[in-house]
């Protein structure tokens, strides 16, 4: 599209920020009090709290109690404008943003566009999968699982039965983890009341993970303590294997091993989401931008990448930080104070990452944690580490509204064992086709 977005220059530096995830948010909230202008771009109007979107696709919470609109966030900032638009690509030499509405002038560009699913080439995969990076992603599972018991109630064949109550998890990160927990919370308590004419001893949940132990990254005693407890909930744990073909219906691991399954969760790892313009060789494999300690992107002054899109390596972080919320977060803000000290002619300060440890909840009562408090560490799990996990995740939330919303829906689901949610609205992924259910129905 030809000519400039409709925003009025203030004769003012213009810092342009494409994504308003954790990073990109917490930059302009950090330059608030800045000479500058600030202009987030985002395809969607709002802030998703990506931890809890698992949380939406298993029924546990509204999607209304993740998401906060940048407009109502930044209400009080006066140098603040949003636009909801794509980006498409960058010119350098006219420090130029070219979007789904019009180019952008910048004097300073952060790119915070975050991560995708990471599919490793597998088109099949990536067509039949559901991954969960998005509210519409998540709403999307949600409402497939929820399909296939009310079609399941509609056949007689005890495999296209159990194609529809098996669920097969790919990936044994936090978000493989925690799906498998919220699953099979669901068969215990809520959906042998709901569909009471199946059987849900038939519902098969199986996790693979392609590596020897659970939450890669975490310490030994979470990894063992999150398979402990998926076991005990009735999980079906396949460690050292991978998925080698999915075609919608039968999953076949590399070691022959083979599942039939309508519902296959991709959670088996992501890259980066790159915008084009740049220089190839600022691009690094996983495409993330490779930046220096000042989240500079390497061969440029003024553009800058932050969160999962970049790839800050040091001793200690090899091949960048992890791609989780914390070092975004710590990055947006540290970049918006630098940005402040270079336009008062000051030096810059270097980014380290303060690790605070990380968390993992897998079920009612069961979670696991390794916090790093004070110079030491602690490794919790049970439900002093579900307590943990809940308090950091609602205090986390950017809204009071969804810090309310939130602690109010897990006490309700925690008194009452319910999962209240469970409503179908909008697509499923591949239902079942009428040729597909069984003929000569019985009139009842």
């Amino acid at each position: 599209m030809e000519g400039l977005t409709k925003i009025d220059d203030l004769g003012k530096p213009r810092v342009v920020i494409v994504g308003g995830g954790f990073g990109g948010l917490e930059l302009a909230k950090a330059l608030a009090d800045a000479p500058v202008q600030v202009v987030l771009i985002d395809k969607q109007n709002y802030h998703t709290f990506q931890p809890l979107l698992y949380q939406v696709a298993t029924a546990g919470l509204d999607e209304g109690d993740i998401v906060s609109p940048f407009r109502k966030i930044l209400s009080q900032q006066e140098n603040f404008y949003f636009r909801m638009a794509e980006v498409k690509a960058v010119d350098t030499e006219k420090q130029v943003v070219e979007t789904s509405i019009g180019l952008l002038r910048y004097d300073f560009l952060v790119l915070a566009t975050g991560a995708e699913p990471n599919y490793f080439g597998d088109e099949a995969m990536e067509k039949n999968s559901i991954a969960i990076k998005s509210v519409e992603e998540a709403i999307e599972l949600r409402n497939t699982v929820l399909s296939n018991f009310e079609q399941a109630l509609q056949l007689g064949d005890y495999e296209k039965i159990n194609s529809l109550l098996d669920f097969v998890i790919v990936g044994g990160g936090p978000t493989g983890v925690e799906i498998a927990g919220a699953l099979s919370e669901l068969r215990t308590h809520v959906f042998p009341k709901d569909y009471r004419e199946l059987d849900f001893r038939e519902m098969d949940i199986h996790l693979v993970q392609s590596g020897p132990v659970l939450l890669k990254g975490m310490s030994a005693h979470a990894s063992q303590k999150a398979l402990e407890s998926l076991r005990e909930f009735g999980v079906q744990v396949w460690l050292e294997a991978r998925v080698k073909s999915y075609d919608g219906y039968t999953v076949t691991l590399n070691t022959g091993q083979q599942f039939i399954s309508r519902t296959v969760i991709w959670a088996a790892g992501v890259t980066g989401a790159p915008i084009a313009g740049l220089r190839p060789d600022c691009l690094l494999p996983g495409n993330r931008y490779a930046v220096d300690e000042y989240s500079r992107v390497q061969g440029y002054d003024n553009v800058f990448a932050i969160g999962d899109i970049a790839a800050m390596k040091s001793a200690d972080y090899p091949e960048g930080h992890p791609m989780v919320a914390q070092p975004a977060i710590q990055q947006g803000r540290l970049l918006g104070d630098n940005i402040k000290r270079w336009l008062g002619g000051q030096l810059a300060e270097r980014f380290h990452y303060h690790d605070k440890g990380s968390m993992a909840t897998i079920g009612r009562n069961h979670a696991v944690a390794d916090l790093k408090l004070f110079g030491k560490e602690y490794h919790l799990s049970g439900f002093l580490a579900w307590l943990a996990w809940g308090v950091v995740h609602v205090i986390s939330l950017v809204s009071f509204r969804n810090r309310l919303m939130v602690l109010l829906q897990w006490t309700w689901s925690y008194i009452s064992y319910d999962k209240g949610l469970r409503y179908i609205v909008g697509k499923t992924k591949a239902p079942i086709l009428e040729q597909d259910m069984d003929e000569g129905k019985a009139i009842v």
